[in-house]
């Protein structure tokens, strides 16, 4: 003759290792989870807050040897002056010419054409970057 063993009946002692186990995993992951987001947003919005003037080269046409028209789309706050660096290289990537550019306007978006004189024929021209001016005290 066979015993046959009767499990214990369920949730009359508790939950299993298992189950306890299982659900603290699933509360430390998702705090976890929620922490890693967190951080990934306070860094995103600390570079996109740290960031108070940019811009874009929108096109740039090559007038002479000695000069290129360069159109920039410059985005600030409005109470900002910015400067904008500009680059030209010529057909070896050699720099031909580089001049930094203000924009002062008491607006958020500036579209202007800018002048960059260079030494020689320029074929290229290259945004460097842009920063909030240096206030004089």
């Amino acid at each position: 003759m066979s015993a046959v063993r009767e499990g214990l009946t369920e949730g009359r002692y508790g939950r299993s290792a298992d189950e306890r186990t299982d659900r603290k995993l699933k509360i430390i992951g998702s705090v976890l989870g929620v922490a890693l987001l967190g951080v990934i947003g306070w860094i995103g919005w600390d570079y996109i807050a740290g960031q108070s003037v940019s811009a874009e080269v929108i096109k740039f046409q090559v007038i002479s040897d000695t000069e290129v028209k360069v159109h920039l789309e410059v985005r600030k706050d409005s109470s900002v002056t910015g400067v904008c660096s500009l680059s030209s290289q010529d057909e070896g990537h050699g720099e031909v010419g580089r001049a930094d550019f203000t924009f002062a306007k008491p607006v958020s978006r500036v579209d202007e054409v800018v002048t960059l004189k260079t030494t020689t024929r320029a074929t290229m021209v290259e945004l460097v970057g842009c920063q909030p001016a240096a206030s004089a005290h």
